[in-house]
């Protein structure tokens, strides 16, 4: 059902959804003001530096590499800090994250971790009944109103004391296509920030909590700077004070790696700490070498964080975060526990173990956990390395990474069952995420998006350079991979997928997709087309 814009005075903002009941209260005229003033101003900007993105990608495609960028040599070699780390942030040690769902939000918030990170991008599915249900659930913790009764007649309720909640919207490249400004789509960006924004800021800022946020899957320093004049138009607009707004950039684009110095700068005032989001840049290195050869990546179980080219995008990102007096956080450990098997639930948490200690040793100030259950794990590793609050006097002084340090393709093999690996875990989060769905659980591992991306990505670079085979010499070809997407059924469990149904869609999908004559930028862009 579309909803009149006229109904919405001057904002002229068209709704083209279903408002269930309690929708009118987040999308109230004021909040379309809003939202349309947001788009009026940034949104050609978004737009121009998209297409930036593509031209930068035709010249990766034709042969250049990326590097730190000349033209900003000085902002690298000058001394200069971020703005003062709020209180409310100064421990970080361990973040727990997930989507805006409301039992989650109440279970996150009452973790135990110091920062739920409610996720409006990779661990949600973007219908638009949770977009907005997530916007309505977050009004709610924030007012301290969020309950839930669960089917069995549980109840869920929140605890005196909670994490700090920092919210992140979608990324740049992700539209709301059920929101139209002026005839355009709104960008999900300024959408999800705008309506958190409008309902909260105000409240949180009365209490020191920001708000906060985590800016997602930038590419340069521009898009950055474009968050920073988002923001501080946001703050004149509410009334708040200048540079209340904190942010914690996710560097998880293998650009963004070479410009990690300038976009501390570009968000000086208002930036928190960069993060390594692991699973998202290591899509984002395929994506990039697409069209090389010479940086094909083995299968995803052979990447770890300790092959030489995530080392050293690690161990630069807390270089250059603690220099400039900003938090250098630690990535996902999207491990779950497994019930029912103490041996492979001890091996889980074995690597939960040694990758936290990883982190907290090499300088880390914190780290994500996907579930309640690694809290305790990730926080006594870093409670070990770590008795501060966090650890910005680990300077790195020690760390020199190059830029051919940052690119070498790490040696490795393609194993049928990794092969065969990429397209199931492909096809089931598909299909969950075509059934309203962003976060699922396979293999004990939660899967969100960014691990959905790696195994899309390497199943067309793979296949889209000839020659490759197997570690047991079989062609690595598109005949083996449509034999594998056909008797797909097969290999999944018979019952109890998430979006079981939508398994056909999915393989079909995922089939066009690698068949395709270039790399598609993101799964998810087709696949919400196919959203109501």
């Amino acid at each position: 059902m579309a909803v009149p814009a006229d109904q919405f005075g001057s904002a002229a903002v068209e709704i083209r959804a279903v408002l269930k009941p309690g929708y009118g209260d987040i999308l109230t005229p004021p909040a379309l003001e809003f939202l349309a003033a947001l788009h009026r101003r940034f949104d050609a900007r978004r737009r121009a530096l998209l297409e930036a993105r593509a031209a930068r990608q035709a010249r990766f495609d034709a042969g250049e590499l990326p590097d730190f960028l000349p033209e900003t040599r000085a902002i690298r070699e000058s001394d200069w800090t971020v703005a003062p780390i709020p209180v409310a942030l100064i421990d970080r040690r361990v973040e727990i994250t997930g989507p805006v769902e409301r039992k989650m939000i109440i279970n996150a918030l009452n973790s135990g971790a110091k920062v739920f990170m409610a996720d409006f991008e990779d661990s949600s599915a973007p219908t638009w009944e949770a977009m907005l249900d997530g916007q309505v659930n977050l009004r709610d913790a924030v007012a301290g109103s969020i309950e839930y009764r669960a089917p069995d007649g549980r109840e869920y309720r929140l605890k005196p004391d909670t994490a700090v909640l920092v919210v992140r919207p979608r990324g740049w490249h992700l539209p709301e296509k059920h929101a139209r400004v002026d005839g355009e789509e709104m960008a999900g960006a300024l959408f999800d920030f705008g309506l958190y924004a409008f309902h909260n800021a105000r409240v949180l800022q009365g209490r020191d909590r920001g708000p906060y946020f985590y800016l997602p899957k930038m590419e340069s320093h521009r898009e950055a700077a474009l968050w920073d004049e988002v923001m501080g138009f946001a703050e004149t607009e509410l009334g708040l004070p200048a540079g209340c707004m904190k942010a914690t950039v996710l560097i998880e684009t293998l650009p963004a790696v070479f410009e990690m110095h300038e976009i501390l700068h570009a968000l000086k005032t208002r930036i928190v700490g960069l993060n390594c989001g692991r699973w998202d840049y290591i899509f984002s290195y395929i994506k990039t070498f697409r069209a090389h050869r010479s940086h094909i990546l083995p299968e995803r179980g052979q990447v770890g964080m300790t092959v030489p080219f995530l080392k050293a995008y690690s161990e630069l990102l807390i270089q250059t975060c603690h220099r400039r007096g900003a938090f250098a956080m630690g990535g996902m450990a999207a491990q779950i526990p497994i019930s029912g098997d103490a041996e492979a639930n001890e091996a889980a948490l074995a690597r939960v173990r040694a990758d936290k200690q990883r982190e907290a040793r090499a300088g880390h100030d914190g780290t994500w956990v996907a579930h309640p259950g690694l809290i305790p794990v990730a926080q006594a590793e870093f409670d070990a390395a770590m008795p501060a609050a966090n650890q910005l006097g680990k300077l790195r002084a020690d760390v020199q990474v190059s830029r051919d340090d940052l690119i070498l393709a790490p040696p490795g093999t393609i194993t049928r069952a990794g092969f065969l690996n990429n397209i199931d875990v492909c096809v089931r989060y598909l299909a969950a995420w075509l059934d309203g769905l962003g976060c699922v659980p396979i293999h004990h591992l939660m899967e969100d998006a960014a691990t959905a991306e790696i195994s899309r990505a390497q199943l067309w670079h793979w296949l889209h350079h000839e020659g490759l085979t197997l570690d047991d010499g079989t062609p690595l070809d598109f005949a083996l991979f449509d034999q594998a997407i056909q008797t797909i059924a097969e290999r999944l469990p018979k019952s109890g997928l998430p979006g079981q149904e939508r398994v056909p869609q999915a393989a079909w999908m995922l089939a066009e997709l690698t068949h395709a004559r270039q790399l598609a930028d993101f799964l998810t862009l087709p696949a919400y087309a196919l959203l109501p």
